[in-house]
């Protein structure tokens, strides 16, 4: 009986012993190795990288705004980085302990924002990750500053910087000529390096490098401009990325890729297209959500439209879309032939997100193999970026020669007829359509 309770009393001070050891024998810390800050046009993303999943909690505070990150139990390893002047959101990034094992980090801020925050499991290149996603409480700001980031110096002068999101249009008024408008999407950004080469190249530095060259040889077109979906180090959801480009009502979106593969043999550029299958899983997810029907197709309010009419104007539309997105895929890809070998002859369809637009036509190009060595240098390249920017600009003027848009300057070149439409634009539903036209073509009338 008395060895028992001399066991149990041995057993309960060696217990509160441990207990008085901070750290040593009990579970340890979680350590935060430091931080990353992305500066979007209209967001700010700050990475918190972890060493396991934590508690924590978010909270902002007023006067003057700030945000308070409490992690349960962390300690930080290392300085938190500076913030850059230019940030519309953040002034300042600290930290200190709370609670004696606690760590708190404070976002000081430039105005009241909107908060999200999420964790990340490990990938290729990334540990475990808590993410703050910050964006200026006021939409209107918000837009305009994406807008004004985004849109090339040529629509900016074009329209002013100063104008109101709504006024952004750039469709012709009293008869004059309207530019085309190509929306040109960097694949990838910030907190997604895509695929990375054995030398260290991402995938989102190269399709970036070859955007802006892109971009900068479409802004010299006549009749032509480019918006650019990303023109910086940040990350853009894909949907957004949509957005943007219907924002700015784009005559075409060219998202730009560097592919990868297991096999290092693997090499050649490749051009997608949104599948048949993509596209009808996508009209549905368009007309399941009714808030996001008003202006959807170039102006049609699919709201006051009833659900059967609503979707044969859809239909209409994708099925119109996805043909035009074919043909210019198909002028792309011959360019890119003849600047050297292709890894698929044939326009490749799948259901990527960012083609789904129903009312822009999409491709994405792959514009080479990052993980073959060969390709992965010429992607580092600036010579072969400009080749690669001249060869999808020159089948991006074949499409545009071919089929104009309506109220365009490649519409009125010589010896073209005003009215002349091809096959092809028969049913085109556009940035520029009117609802009744669409309702008309609808009824069969």
């Amino acid at each position: 009986m008395w060895k028992k309770i001399a066991t149990i009393s041995s057993l309960l001070s060696i217990a509160a012993a441990l207990m008085a050891l901070p750290g040593q024998v009990m579970a340890a810390q979680t350590t935060v190795h430091g931080a990353r800050i992305w500066n979007a046009p209209d967001h700010t993303r700050i990475v918190l990288d972890i060493a396991a999943p934590i508690p924590y909690k978010v909270f902002p505070l007023d006067n003057p705004p700030r945000l308070v990150v409490d992690l349960t139990d962390a300690r930080l390893k290392g300085k938190l980085p500076g913030v850059d002047s230019s940030d519309v959101l953040v002034s300042g990034l600290r930290s200190g302990v709370r609670d004696g094992d606690d760590l708190r980090v404070v976002m000081d801020l430039k105005q009241a924002a909107r908060i999200k925050s999420f964790e990340l499991d490990p990938n290729d290149t990334y540990g475990h990750r808590l993410v703050i996603d910050l964006s200026p409480k006021d939409p209107g700001a918000a837009m305009l500053a994406a807008a004004t980031a985004t849109a090339s110096p040529a629509i900016l002068k074009q329209q002013g910087a100063t104008r109101s999101p709504a006024s952004l249009s750039v469709q012709p008024k009293g008869g004059r000529q309207r530019d085309v408008i190509v929306a040109v999407d960097a694949g990838h950004g910030g907190e997604d390096p895509g695929a990375v080469g054995r030398s260290g190249t991402r995938e989102k530095d190269v399709t970036l490098a070859i955007a802006r060259k892109l971009a900068a040889r479409i802004d010299k077109q006549k009749g032509m401009q480019a918006v650019l979906i990303r023109d910086g180090d940040y990350f853009v959801a894909l949907r957004q990325r949509i957005s943007k480009a219907r924002k700015h009502q784009a005559d075409l979106f060219v998202s730009i890729h560097a592919d990868a593969f297991t096999d290092p043999s693997v090499r050649g550029s490749s051009v997608y297209t949104l599948s048949n299958g993509g596209a009808t899983s996508e009209a549905a997810k368009w007309l399941a959500a009714r808030e996001n029907r008003a202006d959807l197709i170039g102006g049609v309010n699919l709201a006051e439209r009833n659900d059967v009419l609503a979707s044969v104007l859809l239909d209409m539309t994708q099925n119109a879309t996805i043909e035009h997105s074919s043909i210019a895929a198909t002028r792309v890809l011959a360019k890119l032939r003849s600047l050297g070998h292709v890894h698929q002859t044939r326009i490749q369809q799948a259901g990527f997100v960012v083609l789904k637009s129903p009312d822009i036509p999409s491709m994405l190009v792959e514009t080479a193999f990052i993980s073959n060595p060969d390709e992965e240098k010429r992607l580092r390249n600036g010579s072969y970026q400009n080749q690669l920017a001249d060869s999808l600009l020159s089948g991006i003027l074949d499409y545009f020669r071919e089929y104009p848009p309506p109220g365009t300057r490649f519409a009125r070149e010589p010896g073209r007829s005003p009215d002349a439409t091809s096959d092809a634009n028969d049913y085109f539903v556009g940035p520029g359509t009117s609802g009744d036209a669409l309702t008309l073509l609808a009824r069969g009338d």
